[in-house]
């Protein structure tokens, strides 16, 4: 009886000791799936955050590539704006140099018809005058040989006012004309330096110092009318100019052959200029050439026949510049003048007696 109790007591703890097994084994063989179920979400998880990452970086990057396209095309805008917007300045400035241009132009054009008319009407006058003096050319005529050749080298004392009444016009005209080339020098500077031509440059700040000591010396100049021989000397040549005849004496000569040596000389100078800036040859581009008036003092001759005969001998000078040679002229120790044949030819006087 006791025997039986044991055994089943016995039996009793084996199996509740083989339930417990059974049941740590299988909480066991439950819990390596979750780990691994585990294992697996982390790993998805760590997977899903790189991709995250990854993807957050590639938009950033995104991004800062369009932003810096934009600012690129942005600046690029800009430049052209900047660019189309110098173009029209220039543009414009070019338009203004070339009204002004006009302007001066109609304005000399002007002054010349009115200074012709001024000649005609005193050259009438003075055939009226010398209509109303006929006693007084019989009393020349009557006058030893001597004294009448003498005579006939002196101006009346009409003649000799009237040309001092012309003379005062005309530097009063130039003075006047002076202040409007200099607005006209400072546009063409900034033409200058917006083309880098340095040479041309430094050649144009030259000559327009040279025209300012010029001016200088007119205006603090007091000029003795009396004392000048030029108003009461006959004319003695004649010159031909744009078709038409004009008359002076060897001062007013003396005046146009510097005219064309002046010219020859700045001439010379700019053509060389361009060279050195190897800018293509065009004597009509400098503003010296549009100029004319370095040498000029609104003495003895019409500033249009000076400036004529100026740009005849700065063409022919710039030619020898630019082509490093002396066809039209020569260099003494620095000094540039045309040749006396070719400055003849220029000319072309013909004595009146």
């Amino acid at each position: 009886m006791k025997t039986n109790i044991l055994n089943r007591m016995v039996m009793a703890l084996v199996i509740s000791t083989l339930s417990l097994a059974g049941i740590s084994i299988a909480a066991d063989g439950q819990r390596e799936p979750q780990e691994e179920q585990k294992r697996d979400q982390q790993e998805k998880q760590q997977e899903q955050k790189q991709r995250h990452q990854q993807k957050t970086q590639q938009q950033q990057q995104e991004r800062v590539q369009r932003q810096s396209d934009q600012d690129q095309k942005q600046q690029q805008h800009r430049v052209q704006q900047e660019q189309k917007q110098d173009q029209r300045q220039q543009q414009q400035q070019q338009k203004q140099q070339e009204q002004q241009q006009e302007r001066v132009q109609r304005k000399s054009d002007q002054d010349q018809k009115q200074q012709q008319q001024r000649v005609q009407q005193e050259q009438q006058q003075d055939q009226r005058q010398q209509q109303k003096q006929p006693q007084q050319q019989e009393r020349a005529q009557r006058e030893p040989e001597h004294d009448q050749k003498r005579q006939e080298q002196r101006l009346s004392q009409q003649q000799q006012k009237q040309l001092i009444n012309q003379q005062q016009q005309r530097v009063a005209q130039y003075r006047q004309h002076l202040e409007q080339q200099e607005r006209l020098a400072q546009q063409h500077i900034a033409l200058l330096q917006q083309q880098k031509r340095m040479a041309q440059y430094r050649f144009q700040q030259q000559y327009l110092e040279r025209l300012r000591q010029q001016q200088i010396h007119l205006r603090n100049e007091r000029y003795d009318y009396d004392r000048d021989p030029y108003f009461y000397t006959a004319p003695i040549y004649r010159y031909n100019r744009g078709g038409r005849y004009y008359q002076t004496n060897e001062y007013g000569a003396k005046m146009l052959r510097q005219a064309v040596n002046h010219g020859y000389e700045e001439g010379f100078r700019a053509g060389k200029a361009d060279r050195d800036d190897r800018w293509r040859g065009n004597y009509k581009d400098s503003y010296a050439y549009r100029d004319a008036n370095y040498g000029y003092s609104g003495y003895y001759v019409d500033r249009n026949d000076y400036n004529h005969y100026f740009r005849e001998g700065f063409r022919r000078g710039y030619e020898d510049g630019y082509n490093s040679r002396y066809r039209y002229g020569r260099n003494s120790n620095g000094n540039y003048s045309m040749l006396d044949n070719i400055l003849s030819q220029i000319l072309n006087f013909q004595a009146l007696r």
